[in-house]
Formats: structure tokens, sequence, C-alpha cells
């Protein structure tokens, strides 16, 4: 066994969400958001760049030398995968690993609110899942596409960079594309994926100018797509994704995307203090006619205000979502308030 393996075992055994490689520093896990280091000889420059090597052919390594960054998955056989990026740090490879469970887990049990698993029920529009790195948001797209595999018969596309979870077709036909290894980019996989008939697309991020405008158009077209952006809440998302396009552009984008957005889910991950582990806090906007006009009239600081008084149809504020879970057992007042959109205002409700 490799060490490269026993250091990635140790991972999975420990449940450590992330493997840190840094040269002048043992392996580094992340427990519970904490890292901790692991009983492993520090790395040296060689030993980094060599288990950068065990994990690449020939050629993607080459890639990995001539771009400095390189995303993949990697596995260690009947124990687990990993999302993997290997870059450059201060002139020596580094490696950051994310551990993928094995099997799917059901969206029923992710403590996701009802409305989350209703939108497995959609049959086209574009329902985006946003939250920082680590916030839970390609799993919960995972156990959205599978819970549409249990039920339906369609033919669903993924285009991920790397491949996550491995998806096994129930009653779909799932396809998954690896970018990089499968297609070249988000976009070409988009362009090319309108021709093979889908009914549903994954698109793993909507990174850039061309394939936010490619899922845009997929679900215009009567598709269902599933993808995620780096931002915190529904009003920031809507506004990112007009502020991608150029001035003269945005009129025609709003339109488009009231037209098309079916639902936002942000989501945030907090360290439980009632049991070990995590649980999500999660915002979600549903695209009613007053939040479509809202789009449309570019009224987006209006979006906040509807969210929060739509809980009646499954909307519902991260604010008021960290309540609940402050005021359950869950997490922390600590937390509650960092992560909290008004800090003021929650903690004048949490003293209530």
């Amino acid at each position: 066994m490799s060490e490269l393996q026993k250091i990635l075992i140790t991972a999975i055994e420990n449940n450590a969400s992330d493997v840190h490689i840094m040269v002048n520093s043992r392996p580094l896990l992340r427990i519970h958001t904490a890292l901790v280091e692991a009983d492993f000889p520090i790395i040296t420059p060689d030993s980094a760049l060599a288990l950068v090597r065990e994990m690449l052919t020939e050629d993607r390594f080459n890639e990995f030398l001539e771009k400095r960054d390189l995303d993949f998955s990697a596995e260690v056989p009947d124990k687990g995968r990993f999302r993997v990026n290997a870059h450059f740090q201060r002139g020596t490879a580094a490696i950051a690993f994310r551990t993928i469970k094995d099997d799917v887990p059901d969206i029923a049990g992710l403590n996701l609110p009802d409305a989350v698993s209703q939108l497995t029920n959609l049959a086209r529009g574009l329902v985006l899942v946003t939250g920082d790195t680590g916030s839970g948001k390609s799993t919960t797209m995972a156990s959205m596409v599978n819970s549409i595999n249990n039920r339906y018969n369609r033919h669903i596309i993924t285009l991920e960079d790397p491949v996550e979870y491995v998806l096994t077709s129930n009653k779909c036909a799932i396809e998954q594309r690896e970018i990089g290894t499968d297609c070249l980019s988000f976009a070409s996989g988009l362009k090319h994926a309108l021709r093979q008939d889908p009914d549903v697309i994954l698109v793993g991020e909507m990174r850039d100018l061309e394939t936010t405008a490619s899922a845009i158009t997929a679900a215009e077209t009567g598709h269902l797509v599933l993808s995620t952006l780096h931002t915190m809440s529904a009003s920031q998302t809507i506004e990112r994704i007009i502020d991608i396009y150029p001035t003269g552009q945005q009129n025609q984008v709003r339109s488009m995307l009231a037209n098309t957005l079916q639902a936002v889910i942000s989501m945030t991950l907090f360290k439980r203090i009632d049991f070990s582990g995590m649980i999500p806090g999660v915002e979600i906007l549903l695209c009613t006619p007053a939040v479509r006009n809202c789009i449309r009239e570019n009224r987006i600081f209006e979006i906040p205000n509807i969210i929060e008084t739509s809980r009646g149809i499954g909307m519902q504020t991260m604010d008021y979502c960290i309540a609940q879970l402050f005021m359950n057992g869950h997490i922390s007042k600590e937390d509650a308030l960092a992560s909290a959109a008004n800090p003021e205002k929650l903690n004048r409700a949490l003293c209530a």
C-alpha cells in the first residue's frame, strides 16, 4: 500500500471532509470544520510531486506541469473516492482532496426542507444550488438527480469537473461526462448535450458567460437544468448571473431568467452541537409570478422580502433557517450569528 493510499484511508476512517498536502507540513485532515495534523512524515518537495505523479497518467501529469493547476478524481479501491485539485504554491506541488461518499445519500436524509425534494418533480427550467466551497452543493444535486433516477424514465446527462458521485442508472439512463476527459469544457459539453436528447442536464458549475448562456438556453428549450454558483443568497445569485453579461444584453437576460428560473437553493453547513456531524442551513427561493416580475423589472432588492413573507409555500430566508437550527438545539449561537445576513436582527430574535 502506497503512502498516499494510507493518508487517504486515514481520512476516510476519521470521517474527514478534506485532506491538504503541502510541503514542510504533515498531511492535514479537515474533521468537522477543524484542521488536524495526521500522523505521517512531513511532506518534502520531491514527495509532494511524487504524490501528484502517482495519481496521473503521463499526459495528465505533463498537463499539470504546464498549467500549474489540475482538477481530477482519485480512488482508493474498495475504500472511497476523492475530488482532487493539484496545484503549485511557492514553487512546490500541493494537493487538496475532497472526500466523496460511495453511496449517493437519500435526499430525505439530508435535513433539507421539503421544497427541495419537490423540485425533483419539475420537467423543465433552471434550478440553482449555491453556496461556498464545502457547503453541500454537490451532495444535494447528486441526491436530487438520484431521486429523479428512482422515479422517472428520463435521459440524464451530467457535466462535472471532475465526476464526483458515480450514479447508477435505475429508471433513468444516466451519462456522466468529465471535463477534460470526456469533453473539453462545460460550454462545449452543454452545446453537444442539446443534440443528445436529454431530459435533465446537470452542469457542475456556471463559471463563465458561455456556460451560463448555454445553461439558460437549455432551460428555455424545455430541459430541466441543475447547476451551481458560488454565491451566498438567492438575490446575490440572480445579480451574479445578470452581471456576467455585457451591459447591453442585461435586459434580455433578465427576461430570459425570469422565464426559466424555477428555484434557488442557497446553502451553508454548520457544525452540530447536539451530536457529531454537520447540518445544512438553507435559503429557498421559488419563482412565483411576483419573483419573476422582480427579476424582469430589475427589482432584485425586493426578493428577500418576498422570501420572508412566503414561508407558507415553502420559501425561507437563511436567517429564518439559522434561527430554527439554533432554537432546536442543533447549532451554537456563535455560529448562528457568524453566518447571518443580518446578525443584529437575528440576535434580537434569538434573545426574544
